[in-house]
């Protein structure tokens, strides 16, 4: 039988890069000297008024075993980060579905990676350090939102901190409006929540609860 002698699950016509050397030559050399020394370990006054200025970003962890996780955090701009000092700052947890994936590797495993985005900009500020959670600080009281005052927030001690270039989010397209197509040929959130969280659930009871009162309830437990 045609295939018969190959591994179930092996992946056919793949060449694998198995280490360094391989890879910075697939990449056209080492990079720039620019590019080696732009990451510094604490914030320039620069980098503050970028986290003052972003309200999205997105919270890479991984297990003890190394499992990764991506999760989106979004506040308003100004009220997303805390910065404690040049060398540490803090987000907020805010109400959800209380799975809190990346917090709970953070108890297992410190390293975080985050990725800072401003609406309209295609360049992106990336911090990378070593996370805690406190469920009691002086300065939660400067993290409240619509009167919602956090019961957990994640400290983090900057190791790393850059800049990124904007490419990916131009060859994205991502800021273009007159590119948007929100539907895509993917069905709208209620659909995807009765196909994969709750079955048993009425579709019209679920347009319902994504509907206008969902952002009402942003900030409710």
């Amino acid at each position: 039988m045609e295939g018969a002698d190959e591994r179930v699950g092996e992946p056919v016509g793949e060449v694998a890069v198995a280490d360094g050397a391989t890879l910075t030559a697939l990449l056209g050399g080492e990079p720039s000297a620019a590019a080696r020394g732009k990451d510094r370990d604490h914030l320039h006054e620069l980098d503050r008024a970028w986290l003052a200025a972003s309200p999205f970003c997105v919270l890479a962890t991984a297990d003890a075993e190394g499992r990764a996780d991506a999760s989106p955090k979004g506040d308003p701009a100004g009220r997303l980060v805390h910065v404690l000092d040049d060398r540490t700052i803090a987000l907020a947890e805010r109400p959800g579905n209380r799975r809190a994936d990346g917090y709970r590797n953070v108890l297992a495993n410190p390293r975080v990676g985050l990725l800072f985005v401003i609406p309209g900009r295609p360049d992106t500020l990336r911090v990378n350090g070593r996370a805690r959670l406190v469920s009691e600080a002086p300065w939660f009281d400067a993290m409240v939102v619509r009167r919602h005052r956090p019961v957990v927030a994640m400290v983090v001690d900057v190791e790393e901190v850059f800049h990124h270039c904007g490419k990916a989010f131009l060859r994205s397209g991502l800021w273009h409006h007159e590119e948007w197509d929100p539907e895509a040929g993917v069905p709208r959130r209620a659909v995807l929540a009765q196909t994969f969280e709750r079955p048993e659930d009425d579709l019209d009871r679920l347009d319902a609860h994504y509907g206008p009162s969902y952002a009402e309830g942003l900030y409710r437990s």
